[in-house]
């Protein structure tokens, strides 16, 4: 890593310099660029809407793509954004104040959609579903005013799996967040760099920096989620096979639509056999009738 350059991003200034954390912070951005590059992120004069949740997520995707444009690797326009959804005890201060002392273009926008969850969920019911549309929808009326081309967001590699996951058990399709898509109007792009990056690398990689994270529970509703318990299970199969969630991962990346059953995905009808056996037979040995 080049830290002595002069003019390094403050948000990369001060890093550990152990054999651990320089080898941690190579994967995060090797990842980070391969995950851009596989799914072709980048579009020609982009300005990005980087979302700042204040989670250890978020801030190693900004950490992440600050360092890929200080080496000249990421030719886009930044703008991080924070949107403070109005929950109780969120410290509304944290992130703004992070994001100048870095020297980081931002906005801040403040939306009660917290008031609105708990109005329109029952109680005992979780508020993920309706208040990720709620920000969602925020996030990309932000982006057309301040002439973003694309929402960025932080998820990463395990959020992908869980997601996979949930869909298999509790939805019946095959499917999760893709690393890049284009949003129902179709004039913004939304984008997950950290696609490749694992969970862990995330904290691990927050915790050395120091960044300020914000907890992500101040909602309250997070407990019993169907999502943590896809997460135990998780944890329980890679403490029991060790790289059980990366293979899981890759084979995301290995689709055979010909071994699935979707006949919207692969030409069943198209599928013919040889009515010729003698076409079939191999050499040496004689057709029996």
């Amino acid at each position: 890593m080049l830290d002595c350059t002069a003019d390094i991003h403050p948000l990369l200034s001060g890093a550990p310099s152990t054999t651990e954390f320089r080898k941690l912070r190579k994967r995060i951005i090797r990842q980070t660029r391969e995950a851009i590059e596989t799914y072709h992120m980048v579009e020609e004069n982009a300005r990005w809407l980087v979302c700042l949740s204040g989670g250890k997520d978020s801030y190693t995707l900004l950490a992440a793509l600050f360092e890929l444009k200080w080496r000249g690797l990421l030719p886009v326009d930044i703008l991080a954004c924070n949107l403070d959804q109005g929950q109780p005890g969120f410290p509304a201060t944290v992130i703004p104040d992070f994001l100048t002392a870095m020297g980081v273009k931002h906005r801040i926008e403040y939306r009660d959609t917290y008031s609105v969850v708990i109005d329109k969920i029952p109680e005992g019911r979780t508020y993920c579903a309706l208040c990720s549309r709620l920000r969602r929808g925020n996030l990309y009326r932000i982006a057309r005013e301040e002439g973003c081309s694309a929402v960025v967001l932080g998820h990463h590699r395990d959020d992908i799996l869980e997601t996979f996951l949930l869909n298999l058990f509790h939805g019946g399709r095959l499917a999760t967040m893709p690393p890049k898509l284009v949003n129902e109007e179709g004039d913004i792009i939304l984008c997950r760099p950290l696609a490749l990056v694992a969970e862990s690398d995330c904290a691990r990689f927050t915790r050395a920096m120091g960044y300020p994270v914000v907890p992500c529970d101040l909602c309250g509703s997070q407990n019993g989620l169907q999502r943590q318990q896809i997460k135990a299970m998780l944890d329980q199969w890679e403490n029991n096979h060790p790289g059980r969630r990366q293979k899981m991962f890759k084979a995301l990346m290995n689709a055979r639509p010909s071994h699935l059953l979707d006949p919207r995905l692969f030409d069943f009808a198209g599928i013919e056999r040889k009515t010729d056996l003698a076409d079939c037979e191999p050499p040496g040995f004689p057709h029996v009738c």
